[in-house]
């Protein structure tokens, strides 16, 4: 005999019941929880032949039934199994969505160089200003603690520390509850010395400790800002204008658009207000980079919501065709917002 998936539903049913109430269970309670619309009498023959299978037994003549070892096993093994594929359907949901917006991103860098005739940039898009959403403090060891930051966007990072204070578990439980209450909602820059002074003031013997998790959060927070991701193309249009093309200034130029680091300077700075997108234009001088004194760039910032942004650049002589390409800009602003709003739907 095997586990149909009604045996299943009726055996999830009893284990479940029993957990809440610790009493055994009869075919009636079932018959009021389950979804299969079965009459007590249909249950009581289900139950018994989960019980003749061993995955439940009754241990009183009259009472209900309870989960044996088997039963219990059987359940431990369901919910890791059903757990495990949750997991990877948003792994996978994740993997797709990050390969699409890359996808996106690398083709439109393309088709912007090709458009303009001009070097193109894009980053990808990043949380800037990230709230604090959740903080969890647990004991893991004595004087370690696990630290579980939760900010905007849903981007967890854990961290370990070490602490020399002895701390109890009813501590532990006000410390989370006093962060929570103080921090949730803010971001790193409107967590200033006074929220500081006050939870430290609250934290008493523990003060050591609120400096430790609060330099943890900063890092969650900021954390992003590493993985930051530039996207180029059209880097050899360079040696199509003759005064880029001489060969130490168009090396510079180039190597310039393969290293990021470099590139992050035409970026807007994430830890000033605002949220402007509109359209930049540098000429020569103006441009935050030396080897591209020679160039125009013009630059303009995407917004996706939630403090979510990106950077959109292109690299050309200052003869550029400024019309042409505020136009081919604009345009491809349109086009990433309504990109990323399919993905989001």
């Amino acid at each position: 005999m095997e586990l149909d998936d009604r045996k299943v539903t009726i055996l999830k049913a009893i284990i479940k019941t029993y957990l809440e109430t610790g009493e055994p269970v009869g075919s009636r309670t079932i018959s009021k929880y389950t979804d299969l619309k079965l009459s007590s009498a249909t249950i009581r023959n289900e139950m018994s032949d989960l019980e003749e299978m061993g995955y439940i037994i009754q241990p009183h003549t009259s009472a209900g039934r309870i989960p044996s070892d088997k039963g219990y096993r059987f359940y431990v093994d369901q919910i890791m199994q059903e757990k495990e594929q949750e997991v990877t359907e948003v792994k996978a949901l994740m993997i797709q969505r990050v390969d699409r917006i890359e996808l996106v991103l690398r083709k439109l860098a393309q088709m912007l160089a090709s458009n303009t005739n001009y070097a193109a940039m894009i980053s990808g898009p990043q949380y800037h200003r990230n709230k604090l959403k959740f903080i969890q403090l647990s004991e893991v060891d004595v004087h370690k603690l696990l630290i579980v930051t939760v900010v905007e966007g849903n981007l967890i990072k854990n961290k370990m520390i070490t602490i020399e204070d002895d701390i109890s578990q009813e501590e532990l439980l006000n410390l989370n509850i006093m962060l929570n209450s103080s921090l949730n909602g803010l971001t790193i820059e409107e967590i200033n010395l006074g929220v500081i002074s006050q939870l430290k003031e609250k934290a008493g013997n523990h003060s050591r400790v609120i400096d430790l998790v609060l330099n943890e959060v900063a890092e969650a927070i900021r954390a992003d800002e590493d993985d930051l991701q530039i996207y180029t193309s059209g880097a050899t249009n360079i040696f199509k204008y003759p005064e880029l093309s001489d060969g130490e200034k168009a090396s510079e130029l180039i190597r310039t658009l393969e290293h990021k680091e470099l590139l992050q300077e035409l970026l807007p700075d994430s830890s000033k207000d605002g949220d402007d997108t509109g359209i930049q234009v540098y000429i020569g001088d103006e441009t935050p980079l030396q080897t591209m004194k020679d160039c125009s760039v013009v630059t303009a910032n995407y917004e996706m919501g939630e403090g979510i942004r990106g950077t959109i650049g292109i690299i050309g002589p200052k003869r550029m065709d400024y019309e042409k390409v505020l136009s081919t800009l604009r345009h491809l602003m349109r086009q990433l917002d309504m990109t990323f709003k399919n993905e989001e739907g």
